[in-house]
């Protein structure tokens, strides 16, 4: 963290629920600290196949249950933000719903940044679509995921609103950058969350980048530089 935190960003990392670690992003991370003047918590949430739903998003609640009772006496600050791509996008939105319907805690994190995050594990009409091309993501993949993250769960269980946060009440929740790649399987995802998002009241910033596939951000492109850029910004004055 910086000498001086204006702010506390909990970050929560993608992988499908199943790869990933806590310190696979520290050097940008690292850069988005310093720029934005934010102390970066990332949580080491349990993997499936081994901690199935809900062990994932029982680690994240902790998180941020923790940052929220110790931010100002560690950090400095009691400024809270949330974010993450992909999977670590998904655990963010079901992190602020438990926090909003198990704990009364709203108004905690003043922001949440979500990067082409899966919210319907049903599966949205773009997931089911998009096939078989090999863009880092695709239907196959997608489908993979949600077995390993919620074995043993039919379409209609998949639907609740503790796995899939499109169909949960999202009143109560802080402004939202969600953005996504229109090339992207998860495209309607993003379209949909943010949709219902404003519509429960809350500011929404949405981004649909062209021609950016699945987690774009992962890779060295000027789209990335540009995005980045625009994540800064918006945590820094969120």
């Amino acid at each position: 963290m910086p000498d001086h935190a204006d702010g506390v960003y909990l970050h929560i990392h993608g992988g499908g629920w199943a790869f990933g670690s806590a310190d696979g992003q520290d050097e940008r991370l690292w850069r988005l600290a310093e720029q934005a003047r934010l102390a970066v918590v990332s949580v080491e949430y349990r993997l499936a196949p081994e901690h199935p739903f809900p062990a994932g998003p029982d680690d994240c609640e902790a998180a941020a249950r923790w940052l929220v009772k110790h931010a100002a006496a560690e950090f400095g600050t009691e400024r809270l933000l949330i974010g993450g791509e992909s999977a670590g996008a998904h655990l963010s939105v079901v992190t602020l719903l438990r926090l909003r319907d198990r704990h009364g805690i709203t108004g905690a994190f003043r922001a949440a940044h979500l990067l082409f995050g899966p919210y319907d594990l049903s599966m949205t009409p773009s997931q089911r679509s998009f096939g078989s091309r090999q863009l880092l993501s695709n239907t196959d993949a997608i489908r993979g995921s949600y077995e390993l993250f919620t074995p043993g769960m039919g379409q209609e269980q998949r639907r609740a609103s503790e796995v899939s946060p499109l169909f949960a009440n999202l009143t109560g929740l802080p402004p939202a950058r969600i953005v996504v790649g229109a090339e992207d399987p998860l495209l309607d995802d993003s379209l949909f969350l943010a949709q219902r998002w404003q519509a429960a009241g809350a500011p929404v910033q949405l981004g649909v980048v062209a021609g950016a596939m699945h987690g774009f951000t992962l890779f060295p492109l000027t789209i990335t530089e540009r995005e980045l850029r625009r994540e800064r910004d918006f945590l820094a004055t969120a």
